[in-house]
């Protein structure tokens, strides 16, 4: 790890095609879309690095369910990636409703009114996550 930066948190929004990632410094506590990433094989090892030059002490990942709270097939997909993510970090990993986090982003970037990719909205929306998370736990009095 990068003994010279601040303790982070990566927020991970997990799809099929797409891998949305967010960022926050717990010496300041705000959540900033970081990049995104496509699935497949070489997720891991993209994770990987960014978990080691970030200083990233903990990861949330999105977890969608239905909006009545309901397991859906997405649900059981990130199960899936979570169980994997266990296996190759030894950082806690917590799970965070991602509800209409996507929808928020995409709106956000529609009020902006200039050109944005599918991409951006993943990024956003991990930062969402990652908001919630944060506002969730209280995080900033913690520190």
């Amino acid at each position: 790890m990068a003994d010279n930066s601040p303790e982070s948190v990566l927020a991970i929004d997990y799809g099929e095609k797409r891998v949305g990632l967010a960022i926050a410094s717990l010496s300041v506590g705000i959540p900033h879309p970081l990049i995104t990433l496509e699935s497949g094989p070489g997720l891991p090892g993209a994770l990987r690095h960014i978990v080691e030059t970030n200083n990233v002490m903990r990861l949330v990942v999105g977890y969608p369910r239905s909006l009545d709270g309901n397991t859906t097939n997405q649900t059981l997909i990130v199960d899936g990636f979570v169980k994997e993510l266990r296996i190759r970090f030894n950082i806690p990993i917590d799970l965070q409703d991602e509800a209409l986090s996507s929808k928020r982003a995409e709106e956000e970037l529609v009020r902006s009114q200039k050109p944005f990719a599918k991409e951006d909205i993943d990024s956003l929306a991990a930062a969402y996550i990652l908001y919630d998370w944060l506002e969730d736990n209280k995080y900033k009095q913690m520190r």
